[in-house]
């Protein structure tokens, strides 16, 4: 049995009555199923105190998940860049066995990062330590990213887009947070998330990631490293996948705002990984997510969405630290951007929950004048709905611009870490023809 199945809790449900009654008029399949039946909305995030209980941690390796202070606190690993200490963490592998074994997501589509882009996969050294006993091996990276430029963000008039971005994070010449061990032919997600030997700067980031809010120290004078490691606390991001409220972090992206908005770091390599548009096809190691660029906005709003929301209401253009309790605050009541992610790894279907990966190409909607003025740019919360909007009325919703809805090449490297309220476990309505995501007659029935 793998691990994340023996943490599956019980199913609550929640109805978006909101949601409904504006988009009724608009796809009225879409809005009656997020509001009865099998498969109600999450329309709200979640709980905002305490923290997550473990049946609804889907990272098995995940210590603890603050819901007022919005981190998750993951075990923090030791390497080295050419005799430079770096820290990083570990989320997915593309193997069952490791993944189970290191406690991490598995993503077997990661096992194509590399295709057609051999530099989009680091490929490392490992060596082991001194002593046979409770030690972890040393990773040598063949690049590390730069995190001693401040981040800039500036709204713009609307929101978004801003009207000044720059990343506080770069990576730097061979830095890929996709890992492969010489010798093996396992790709892991190993992102690094800190630079040297401390002290640690958790304020302003010049030597950690813009998600990175405490480093704790390995115990060494208290026992071996295995139980008593290095940790790191890291914001997440709320958001949702098929109706459900899930959390996740960000830790790299290709393009540069983007990566600002994200607090990730800038790593345009990304760009490369195969290959876009595929999502799930042959050779592809992408999976879709759906950001809306102007959603509704206001603190207090049960249908802000949107990277307009998140510059407005949820202090984006401050650097995140525990010590910024209004951030804190704005982020736990809904002020993140509220993305939808596709394939999750709590999914009925097993090729869906394989089809999971950490590495997600942004599908950017923006709401048409019309939509704007009728206010029919609610939130949503699944994936099919959005591309049957988007397929049945692009007089409401398109891609930026009003091109074509779909993919604007941004990828952005987006472990999921759990859910919320209940387990997302099946999308609010079955996909339209043309979007599935399978494969070709996987809903013929006949």
């Amino acid at each position: 049995m793998r691990i994340r199945d023996r943490r599956r809790a019980i199913m609550l449900s929640a109805v978006g009555l909101a949601v409904a009654s504006v988009l009724a008029s608009v796809v009225p399949q879409a809005a009656a199923s997020a509001t009865g039946g099998d498969h109600p909305s999450d329309a709200g995030t979640g709980a905002t105190t305490g923290t997550l209980p473990v049946s609804k941690t889907i990272l098995p390796s995940a210590i603890k998940v603050d819901l007022q202070s919005e981190y998750v606190r993951l075990p923090l690993h030791k390497g080295d860049y050419k005799g430079r200490t770096v820290w990083y963490v570990l989320t997915e592998a593309s193997d069952q066995g490791a993944a189970d074994d290191l406690g991490l997501n598995y993503a077997p589509k990661l096992a194509n990062a590399s295709v057609g882009c051999p530099s989009c996969v680091q490929d490392v050294t490992l060596t082991g330590g001194a002593s046979a006993i409770f030690n972890e091996a040393t990773i040598h990276f063949a690049g590390v990213p730069d995190f001693s430029p401040s981040r800039v963000l500036t709204a713009g008039p609307t929101g978004f887009p801003p009207s000044q971005a720059t990343p506080g994070a770069v990576g730097g010449p061979g830095y890929s947070p996709f890992i492969r061990v010489a010798g093996s032919p396992i790709v892991y997600n190993a992102p690094i998330v800190a630079v040297g030997d401390g002290p640690f700067d958790v304020d302003h980031h010049t030597n950690t990631a813009d998600r990175v809010l405490a480093v704790h120290p390995a115990a060494k004078d208290t026992g071996p490293a295995q139980f008593h490691g290095a940790s790191v606390d890291l914001l997440f991001i709320r958001g949702f996948d098929s109706g459900k409220s899930i959390i996740y972090i960000s830790t790299d992206a290709s393009d540069a705002t983007t990566a600002v908005l994200e607090r990730a770091t800038y790593v345009p390599a990304l760009n490369n990984v195969a290959f876009p548009g595929g999502d799930d096809f042959l050779g592809s190691a992408r999976e879709r997510i759906f950001p809306f660029v102007n959603g509704q906005t206001g603190a207090n709003n049960p249908q802000a969405q949107g990277l307009s929301h998140l510059i407005l209401d949820g202090h984006a253009g401050e650097d995140a630290s525990l010590g910024d309790k209004a951030l804190l605050q704005a982020l736990s009541h809904d002020g993140d951007a509220l993305n939808v992610q596709g394939d999750f790894p709590t999914l009925k279907q097993n090729n869906r929950r394989d089809a999971y990966s950490p590495l997600w190409e942004a599908q950017f909607g923006e709401w048409t004048p019309k939509a704007v003025q009728q206010k029919l740019n609610t939130r949503q919360t699944d994936e099919f709905q959005i591309l049957k909007l988007a397929a049945e009325h692009p007089d409401l919703l398109t891609a930026p611009g009003g091109a074509p809805y779909g993919s604007v090449k941004a990828l952005i490297d987006c472990p999921v870490i759990g859910y919320l309220t209940t387990e997302p476990q099946e999308d609010l309505i079955q996909p339209a023809p043309g979007s599935a995501v399978d494969f070709s007659g996987a809903y013929f029935q006949g």
